[in-house]
């Protein structure tokens, strides 16, 4: 008798759940929704997140998060609504998400927390750090044996295999501003590496204020290990986000126009301090000057990480910037042009 008495209330309940009186405010999106409580707004207070995303198959999977926040940006006063009889998008990469940069609207998700490697797209939260420590990007960092010491990818070597040009040397003077440079376009281990020792003295001590970044910026999916992305060898499981914690990083990382200014620019060089030496700068973003309204993009790849993707673009106004994440993603490149099509042919800002 009971059981019969539950499963009525129940479902008489149930159109006050989807209206969203249950939960507070709801905002609905085909095929997906997201629920936020109704507590007073309250200054760096968290405020938690339930999104629900429902698959063409019936499946759901019910993602708990902390609120997106957008933070010190400016947002149009617009929010992007998806067209109707727009069909769903699967993507094959570990993971993928698409966010709204001045709502924070997520506008795609597939396993978006899962936990996993990330490589060099960590340099957004060092070159983040990087902008905030040093008030004048004019300033000589002098490079140290310590920041030389890392593999992969540095300046003057796009890969650990091969050289095209003169890698930095222990004792050299450098422009903080070109090794933010080296950072975000080279994706140069060095470079993230010196900076770190110059704004903290070693790199754990760095590592240290990148992890209290990510806490008070409620990225809880996310741990990180070196200002490079490199993992510690025997020590990989330290070393994590997700493609919404970097989605969520890159969006912050717009309130510095500095750093998508840098991930603009294509190529080109810097000296050391006294002229003496010189040194070549490529961007690794093959999608730069190739995909429309792009505002840049960051790479990463190792072994475990898999090859990962970063890009920042508008839609065809113009007006309204989202984020765009691929991790583990064989084939990153087409693939974001597949996902950005599709969410700016499946939504309009109103």
């Amino acid at each position: 008798m009971f059981n019969i008495l539950y499963t009525i209330i129940f479902v008489l309940a149930l159109p006050g759940f989807f209206s969203g009186n249950v939960f507070g405010g709801l905002d609905r999106v085909k095929n997906k929704v997201v629920v936020f409580d109704q507590r007073p707004e309250v200054l760096g207070e968290e405020r938690e997140r339930v999104a629900v995303d429902s698959e063409a198959d019936g499946t759901s999977e019910i993602v708990k998060n902390n609120e997106y926040s957008p933070l010190s940006l400016v947002g149009t006063g617009l929010l992007p609504e998806r067209k109707t009889n727009c069909t769903d998008l699967k993507m094959w990469a570990g993971s993928s998400v698409v966010i709204d940069v001045d709502s924070g609207t997520i506008l795609h998700y597939e396993n978006g927390r899962k936990q996993t490697q990330i490589a060099s797209l960590t340099k957004m939260m060092t070159a983040i750090l990087t902008i905030e420590n040093i008030p004048d990007l004019n300033t000589a960092v002098t490079i140290k044996k310590e920041g030389l010491r890392v593999d992969g990818t540095v300046v003057g070597c796009p890969t650990s295999v091969f050289c095209n040009g003169n890698r930095m040397y222990a004792g050299e003077k450098v422009q903080a501003i070109d090794l933010l440079k080296a950072t975000l376009l080279n994706s140069a281990n060095d470079a993230a590496t010196s900076l770190a020792i110059h704004i903290s003295g070693t790199p754990e001590k760095f590592v240290d204020k990148m992890n209290e970044k990510a806490k008070s910026m409620g990225l809880i999916d996310t741990h990180f290990c070196t200002p490079s992305g490199l993992e510690i060898d025997g020590r990989e499981n330290e070393c994590y986000s997700s493609a919404y914690d970097i989605a969520r990083i890159a969006a912050f990382s717009m309130q510095y126009e500095l750093i998508w200014d840098i991930m603009k620019i294509a190529e080109g060089q810097f000296y050391s301090t006294d002229g003496k030496y010189m040194h070549l700068l490529k961007n690794t973003d093959l999608l730069l000057g190739n995909i429309s309204n792009c505002l840049g993009g960051k790479t990463g790849f190792t072994p475990l990480a898999g090859k990962s993707l970063l890009m920042g673009s508008t839609d065809p106004t113009g007006k309204h910037r989202v984020i765009a994440v691929l991790l583990n993603d064989e084939k990153r490149w087409d693939d974001m042009r597949v996902l950005l099509n599709w969410v700016y042919n499946s939504y309009e800002w109103k």
